[in-house]
């Protein structure tokens, strides 16, 4: 039987704690897209997933590459969105992580931080662009939505950066002074 659950993470790792958690009580990933988790019934913490932000889209030959390699290391592909893969492992098999080492978590966090970057700076320049033609169109006698639209845009810049962008920052010094201690 299929379970339907509508929620939205912008962070991977609670979102990958929240499927896990999902697992540890008879749920097992079987479809995601934006803000829709497909659960099937399945044993009780039968599978640990893992998510990972890909360098290219899973149909990318590369991602495919990758995606052949974490097979071969016993991990399934469960679903894809974007360039999010949701990677699961049986239990039994034992541990299951993606990162081995902090160089990798460090890209990882990059490219997370990436795509964050380019969000926000998106809609900076949308932000831009609408306080500008708002300003025409009031100077003509028409309602301030573009005030609205460019309000909203900013809001979204403020929230990306201290939500968002600032804790991924926080987290990849922290991995690169624990890489400098160990070096």
């Amino acid at each position: 039987m299929n379970h339907v659950i509508r929620k939205v993470f912008f962070d991977f790792e609670k979102e990958e704690k929240f499927i896990n958690e999902m697992s540890a009580n008879g749920l097992a990933l079987k479809q995601y897209s934006f803000g829709k988790y497909v659960f099937e019934d399945a044993p009780k913490g039968e599978y640990i997933y893992r998510l990972e932000l890909l360098e290219h889209p899973a149909n990318h030959e590369d991602s495919q590459d990758y995606i052949q390699y974490m097979e071969e290391m016993g991990a399934e592909l469960v679903t894809s969105y974007f360039r999010w893969a949701y990677f699961r492992k049986k239990a039994v098999d034992g541990e299951f992580t993606i990162y081995s080492d902090n160089d990798s978590k460090i890209r990882h966090y990059k490219r997370i931080m990436s795509l964050f970057i380019i969000v926000a700076g998106l809609n900076f320049i949308i932000g831009l662009f609408n306080v500008f033609n708002g300003s025409l169109m009031a100077a003509k006698g028409y309602p301030p939505v573009n005030t609205y639209l460019a309000i909203v845009s900013f809001s979204i810049v403020a929230l990306f950066v201290p939500f968002l962008i600032l804790p991924l920052r926080k987290n990849i010094n922290n991995l690169e002074k624990e890489k400098g201690i160990r070096e």
